[in-house]
């Protein structure tokens, strides 16, 4: 069994689904920025506008939403990958496969963008609202029906792998390979290789549903993963080595600009937000900073100046903890995010974020409201539209499945793959299209000319 991941595997142009076609580098465009245009392109990156990040949809004052967010983590994901490829060229000067570590940037950039495509409405609400129906709601009575495996996807739904289903799996009248993205992004895509069946209460993620484990084992036989667990076990492998990266800028991406953005809402003054991004800084640059401040008068201003300091310090410190624990993530051997590993000042300073935004954001009167509304919602729908697809020739059932897209497989032999398509269907959503939905089914949208 192999010890160790290598760059010469674990970066390669081949795309999946079209492995018989041979790969010719343009001048122009790397495979890998082909990546990253395709996934631009696609109708479900755009439905990301109309997606919750953390705060409702912007009104008047402008927040992200899964949209700005991906594309802001893919800026600062592709500019980590590049300091630590730079580095990594180094070390490597004397081996063939040495160029390859130059797409090493386009790879993260495109993984990022794709990260969040898999995310349901509503946010981080929208995936509990889904494994409850299973878990806690109607969808209870289908547990015998399924296997282990089965039940697992459904209950610990996963927005990260559902990303990997949306980008792999042949949906109908569509192409072999879906987005047919090359093995190196979609394995830099996947936080967490391993089977729902690993997947635990306290840590409820997993990378790959029952229905592409086939998919995902090509994918990690493509690239080189190392398999953690046994032939004949559940499949867990190590993580390709960009996914830190990716993991990375999605941390630091979410973490600073919803502090960001709760404070254009005035939900964080612009002391307490300056007092704690000014920790970021050792005492010469925490100086320096506040005296750039006196400079600007905007408030606004005074953060995103702040804002922009931080995300070039981290990405700095990401690109070194990287490079110096390189040998250890190809091994499989290296622990936690690396956030988690970078110097002491940062360190405790991203960790004061994370408190603020527990203590302060993420239990505002708007999130809770868009939560508590988008759990309502999505439990409804899923509740409809799994009664349909179960009982097709209902009435009702046959109106409601009419308006499902023909893509998703509603009509498939099996039960877990009738479930698949509604997941599908709902996930793919955005939260205004869910909200309009659940108004027609309700009768609360209907007119009616006198």
């Amino acid at each position: 069994m192999r010890k160790s991941m290598s760059w010469d595997t674990l970066i390669t142009p081949l795309r999946f689904g079209q492995e018989h076609l041979d790969v010719t580098e343009s001048e122009t465009r790397s495979e890998f920025q082909r990546d990253y245009d395709r996934i631009v392109f696609s109708p479900p990156f755009r439905r990301l506008q109309n997606k919750t990040q953390v705060f409702p949809l912007p009104g008047s004052i402008f927040v992200h939403n899964r949209l700005t967010h991906s594309m802001e983590v893919a800026c600062v994901g592709r500019s980590i990958a590049r300091e630590a490829a730079a580095a990594l060229k180094r070390k490597y000067a004397a081996e063939p496969w040495v160029g390859k570590l130059d797409a090493a940037g386009e790879i993260v950039a495109a993984a990022c963008l794709a990260h969040d495509m898999g995310n349901p409405p509503f946010g981080h609400s929208g995936e509990k609202a889904i494994s409850s129906f299973f878990s806690e709601g109607p969808g209870r009575t289908l547990r015998d029906s399924l296997t282990p495996e089965q039940w697992a996807d459904l209950t610990h739904f996963e927005g990260n792998a559902n990303a990997f289903r949306l980008l792999t799996h042949r949906f109908l009248g569509r192409r072999p390979g879906g987005f047919a993205l090359t093995y190196s992004t979609l394995a830099s895509i996947v936080k967490y290789p391993y089977a729902s069946l690993l997947a635990t209460h306290g840590h409820p993620k997993f990378g790959f549903f029952t229905s592409e484990t086939a998919d995902f084992e090509r994918v990690a036989s493509r690239t080189g993963l190392l398999r953690l667990s046994a032939p004949g076990e559940a499949p867990a492998y190590a993580r390709h080595p960009l996914v830190f990266i990716v993991e990375a800028a999605d941390d630091i991406c979410y973490e600073i600009m919803d502090i960001e953005d709760a404070h254009k809402l005035g939900l964080l003054s612009t002391e307490s937000v300056i007092s704690l991004f000014l920790q970021f800084f050792d005492p010469d640059h925490r100086r320096r900073k506040m005296e750039s401040l006196e400079h600007v008068d905007d408030p606004n201003e005074k953060i995103a100046y702040l804002r922009a300091s931080i995300i070039g310090v981290l990405v700095e410190r990401c690109a070194e903890t990287f490079v110096e624990n390189e040998e250890a993530i190809l091994s499989g051997k290296f622990q936690g995010p690396l956030l988690n590993h970078i110097s002491e000042t940062e360190r405790q300073a991203y960790k004061a974020c994370e408190r603020l935004s527990w203590d302060r954001i993420y239990c505002a009167p708007d999130v809770v409201d868009i939560e508590l509304a988008g759990n309502r919602i999505i439990s409804f729908l899923m509740e409809k539209v799994i009664d349909a697809v179960l009982h097709p020739e209902l009435n009702y059932s046959r109106l409601l499945l009419a308006k499902i897209p023909k893509q998703y497989e509603k009509t498939h032999t099996s039960l877990y793959g009738k479930l698949l398509a509604a997941v599908d269907y709902i996930s793919g959503m955005t939260d205004v299209y869910a909200l309009d939905l659940y108004r027609q089914l309700n009768g609360m949208s209907l007119k009616i000319n006198n």
